[in-house]
């Protein structure tokens, strides 16, 4: 079962090119770090600014340094039906364990139009799917009615929910049933969202801080709410630091200030302010992992 902290990877470039020994780096300090997932080529991953080759590649590469030791949860999302199979199949094909799947922005489709587009791509291939409702981004709100007919069909398993409303975890208990695997897409809620019924977070900040994020998980999973809270406490500055600008901004070059990687991002993203750059640093200090 998907659960547990699972970060959703950045995309390391250098000189404008996806570095990929970097990412395979990455894939081996994750694990290390007790991360319980990965999941690539997410929006964290710069999913909208890889060529569709990139993207590709982005997956079978972490497919392949992972070998099987944590589930791998594709990004395949697009508001293009046609495309989003495309990358469905492709993950399904090299081996990924999941695919997570964007409800389709900017084109605003109906709660039918939903249902079509989820139906489509889960006959498309024998791939399970983790449905993405971030209604922020896309523009379009999948309800939990919606989301309960999709939850008949045996591999939609489950949704990363970054409404950041915890009251949708109870109500899509309700509605898609106690089984229907519920992660949370928000880091700074996630420790409440497991408190509601959740099972873990596709989580921005496990980039920087894998094993504080798996512990906080591992303690919410155990019922420990009061040592998640503890380590929420360190992690809560970190989360609002890295989100003061686009998100994969700020990850990248927390990770950057540990040796990690570039802080690189490809146009229409700009590096971050200095005022930024202050903010996480000193949420890095206060967190424990830079001096």
């Amino acid at each position: 079962m998907l659960k547990g902290s699972m970060p959703a990877l950045v995309t390391p470039f250098k000189n404008g090119e996806v570095d990929y020994d970097t990412l395979k780096s990455l894939v081996e300090w994750h694990i290390g770090e007790g991360s319980h997932g990965l999941v690539p080529v997410g929006t964290t991953g710069e999913s909208p600014t890889l060529t569709h080759e990139e993207h590709e590649e982005v997956v079978e590469t972490v497919v392949r340094a992972v070998a099987g030791r944590v589930p791998v949860i594709a990004g395949a999302g697009s508001n293009n039906t046609l495309e989003a199979i495309r990358f469905m199949q492709h993950a399904h094909a090299v081996g990924a364990d999941a695919a997570l799947v964007v409800t389709p922005y900017y084109n605003k489709p109906t709660q039918r139009g939903l249902i079509a587009h989820f139906t489509a791509l889960h006959d498309c291939c024998e791939l399970p799917i983790v449905i993405y409702n971030i209604p922020g981004r896309s523009a379009v709100d999948m309800s939990p009615d919606t989301m309960g007919e999709l939850a008949k069909l045996p591999r939609i398993i489950g949704v990363k929910d970054a409404t950041g409303d915890l009251d949708r975890v109870c109500r899509q208990r309700m509605t898609c049933g106690k089984d229907f695997i519920q992660i949370s897409g928000e880091d700074a809620t996630a420790h409440g969202f497991n408190a509601q019924g959740g099972k873990g977070c596709i989580s921005v900040t496990a980039n920087v801080a894998p094993k504080l994020c798996s512990q906080m998980q591992e303690a919410t999973l155990m019922g420990d709410y009061g040592t998640a809270l503890d380590i929420q406490d360190r992690l809560m500055p970190l989360h609002k630091a890295i989100f003061t600008e686009p998100g994969l901004v700020g990850a990248k070059y927390a990770m950057s200030q540990l040796g990690l990687c570039s802080e690189e991002v490809r146009s229409p993203l700009v590096g971050l302010t200095d005022e930024t750059r202050a903010k996480v640093n000193d949420a890095l200090r206060f967190a424990g992992l830079m001096n």
